[in-house]
């Protein structure tokens, strides 16, 4: 899931304006050298890609990482680190055999029980890790490049699942470092992916870099999606932590960068009209944006106070602090816009403008009396800093006690953690809403699952059939049974949808078009 996107607030200034604010990287770096990309992809502050599910984390995670299959631009799963596999006329059990070349940046060998070892701990953390280590009757290691995966029961979605892109990825780690607890973080950032991490040249806070890997072997298949060939074409990756959107345009018109991951929406105007820059949207089908709540404390472990928040909110309005008309929509399917499990099961709740009337009543009969709900205001996320001042000021005109809370990265990771807030907002691809086995966000298994805990044994019980059934009509059926019931407990209300276009200076090219994550293999630096 992402951790930022667009700007929501009106910066002030006219784009005019804009273009003519000194970049405070001008006195500070030399210009980029032609084989050197510097990217300002937002603030990485955990590294371990397993222990978090932002976005931020999985960039860094496809860059210095490789996994076992990886999924092409028609979003199919493709052998990655897998040489070859076959499963067993009952379909219970899995042979996967390595490909050759593979091997980690401290020069020793990638083996299978390193991927055994990655499976146990990746097992651990998204539903769709669970349910195969529920499944599994052995994983295990056969030979150095050998590995199997016996199930005691079939899975007939186990190569998805393992191909999955919605963070956190099964990204292969060293047999010491993936034998820690999926809790306790990773700190070495060695891997066996085309870039190494650059730990003498890390600034933590200001940038941090990544060499291209000489030892990398691709596999021979042209790159498509994040599958095919990972060709390295640049020697180095410099991921800029610009957190000042009107710096991070400056830099990218004077060519001191060249990719700024979330440029403000009030500049896409000075963007499209500089010869130098272009808008590209990497992720075709959008993100959509939504808030989880506290089921565990009041108000809203009353399902009342909850179905009163899907009521309140106007998505137009609060997406056009996103960006503009043109790259909005509302939302209101569980399963995104654009995913084959889109339906309208259950819908009627959905009003142009929001329904404040509707919301105050069910407040009234969910027995609210003035409790604070406290809303996580994300200071390194420009979008979801202002998301929650407008929500903070929506919630108050129904008469809801609403105390913003700022925090960072870090102290937003421990909060949520310690479950001392009642509301936040995050966003994902439209493409993770089509997963409910891998994503987390789309369980509903209460305290086990993930941040806000809503608990639905009956949405469960379907869930765990999403897995066991062989057509894409027999998941569509179960789509729209588990939509009824999550618009009736609400453990997710839809903030809505946007397309949210990165900006580049054009001679940045070749950039993965897929959702939700940036790749940096492939990409091309001309002059």
């Amino acid at each position: 899931m992402t951790i930022s996107r667009r700007d929501l607030v009106k910066l002030g200034i006219a784009a005019g304006t804009a273009i003519s604010i000194p970049s405070v990287l001008r006195a500070q770096t030399a210009p980029a050298d032609a084989r050197t990309v510097r990217m300002v992809l937002g603030d990485l502050s955990t590294f371990d890609p397993i222990v978090s599910t932002a976005y931020t984390s999985g960039n860094h995670g496809l860059a210095i990482y490789d996994t076992l299959f990886a999924l092409d631009s028609k979003l199919r799963p493709q052998p990655q680190m897998v040489g070859k596999w076959g499963v067993s006329d009952d379909k219970k059990k899995y042979t996967f055999e390595l490909r050759e070349g593979l091997g980690w940046h401290d020069g020793t060998p990638v083996t299978a029980a390193d991927c055994v070892a990655s499976i146990r701990r990746w097992g651990q953390v998204p539903s769709g890790g669970t349910l195969i280590m529920e499944r599994a009757r052995d994983i295990s290691a056969q030979d150095d490049k050998t590995f199997i995966i016996s199930l005691k029961e079939p899975l007939g979605l186990l190569i998805e699942t393992l191909a999955s892109a919605s963070t956190p990825l099964l990204f292969i780690m060293r047999e010491k470092d993936a034998n820690r607890p999926a809790a306790e973080q990773v700190t070495a950032n060695i891997g066996s992916g085309p870039f190494k991490f650059n730990q003498a040249l890390a600034k933590p806070g200001a940038s941090f870099t990544y060499d291209r890997n000489e030892k990398y072997i691709p596999r021979q298949e042209p790159a498509d999606g994040f599958a095919g060939g990972k060709v390295v074409n640049v020697d180095r990756v410099i991921w800029e932590n610009i957190s000042d959107q009107q710096t991070s345009f400056a830099a990218l018109q004077s060519g001191e960068v060249d990719f700024v991951y979330d440029p403000p929406a009030d500049l896409y105007p000075a963007i499209k009209s500089d010869p130098n820059l272009e808008l590209q949207a990497l992720n075709k089908a959008g993100d959509v944006y939504f808030m989880r709540m506290n089921c565990l404390q009041k108000p809203f472990d009353n399902v009342k106070a909850r179905q009163a928040m899907l009521h309140l909110i106007d998505q137009e309005a609060v997406m056009r602090t996103v960006a503009p008309q043109e790259y909005i929509s509302a939302v209101t399917s569980f399963f995104g816009n654009q995913t084959p499990y889109t339906n309208d099961e259950n819908t009627g709740w959905y009003k142009k403008g929001g329904d404040p009337e509707k919301a105050k009543q069910l407040l009234n009969e969910a027995g609210y009396g003035g409790e604070t709900v406290v809303i996580l205001q994300h200071t390194g996320w420009a979008s979801g800093n202002i998301i929650a001042q407008f929500l903070a000021a929506t919630l108050r005109k129904i008469g809801m006690n609403v105390d913003l809370v700022p925090a960072d990265s870090a102290k937003r990771s421990e909060l949520l953690t310690n479950g001392s807030w009642s509301i936040f907002m995050t966003n994902e691809s439209d493409y993770d809403r089509s997963t409910p086995v891998s994503n987390p966000t789309l369980s509903a298994n209460g305290e086990a699952g993930w941040f806000g805990w809503p608990k639905s044994d009956e949405y469960e019980a379907l869930r765990a059939k999403w897995a066991n059934v062989e057509t894409l009509e027999e998941r569509q059926a179960l789509a729209r049974e588990m939509q009824r019931i999550q618009w009736d407990i609400v453990g997710t209300v839809l903030l809505g949808s946007a397309l949210s276009p990165i900006a580049r200076r054009k001679t940045l090219t070749g950039l993965i078009e897929m959702p939700a994550l940036t790749a940096m293999w492939n990409m091309q630096k001309g002059a």
